[in-house]
């Protein structure tokens, strides 16, 4: 990823609750295997685990987890990397290949120059662009593919009831309080049946050694633009416009309680 310094995010707190928020990423491996291609991508919900800090210190990059059909191509690269490795004569469940996991923000328009009204009418020394807002998540992949596992198993339940408990509340708003529905739980579903759906994946976990952030939020442009840029993805009256408008006029207010910015 491109990282300007005006684009650039260093708050790990602030990358992780995007990931909190739009946790379908796409996986992206690089492992070598006779039947499959190289360079693969998957769409992938994860949650993320973050340990809290007793002293308040810095925050870890956290753990992602996930699962992954079977019969995904991909997923059948991993189990077979991880074959090797056993054969090999290596123990654990973690691969040595670097993995990684991309998710994106809910917006990302199209900027059209007619929006810096600061510039265009002055120059016209303006181009399109797109906003958006991502975060790219490096780490190690451990891989829990042996269905007659305790470890397996125990680790796939946990994961499924952690992202339904995420999708269904948070996401969701299935909270079951203040009028709103109650969530739908795993337990709801006959366990013969879940247990049927459950042999058909795997589990992965990836540990985060690198998190990387950019919000592309027309930081790069004049004030004046800026709010042109407001009023325009405003007056689309789109969900996504309002969305784009509401996040690009907090980064200017924040601006603005900054003491002494210039």
């Amino acid at each position: 990823m491109h990282l300007r310094a005006v684009h650039a995010e260093e708050n790990i707190a602030v990358l992780q609750q995007l990931v909190r928020e739009n946790p379908l990423g796409i996986l992206t491996t690089a492992i070598q295997s006779p039947l499959h291609p190289l360079i693969q991508s998957s769409h992938i919900p994860f949650v993320i685990d973050v340990p809290e800090t007793e002293d308040g210190g810095s925050p870890s990059n956290g753990t992602l987890r996930g699962h992954i059909a079977r019969q995904n191509p991909q997923a059948k690269v991993l189990m077979e990397a991880l074959a090797a490795r056993k054969e090999q004569g290596h123990d654990g469940l973690e691969l040595p290949d670097e993995v990684l996991v991309l998710f994106n923000g809910a917006h990302h328009p199209y900027v059209t120059p007619k929006f810096y009204t600061e510039t265009k009418p002055v120059s016209g020394k303006v181009v399109p662009t797109w906003n958006y807002s991502a975060v790219q998540a490096y780490g190690k992949i451990k891989v829990f593919c042996d269905s007659k596992a305790e470890e397996t198993n125990a680790f796939l339940q946990r994961q499924v009831e952690d992202l339904t408990r995420l999708t269904e509340s948070s996401i969701m708003g299935y909270t079951g309080e203040g009028g709103r529905p109650a969530a739908w739980e795993v337990a709801d579903a006959p366990t013969p049946y879940v247990e049927i759906l459950r042999k058909g994946i795997i589990g992965i976990e990836i540990k985060v050694d690198r998190l990387q952030g950019k919000f592309k939020m027309s930081q790069e442009m004049s004030k004046g633009d800026r709010e042109g840029v407001v009023r325009g993805f405003d007056a689309l009256g789109t969900e996504a416009g309002k969305g784009m408008a509401q996040t690009i006029a907090m980064n200017l207010d924040k601006e603005d309680n900054i003491p002494n910015k210039n």
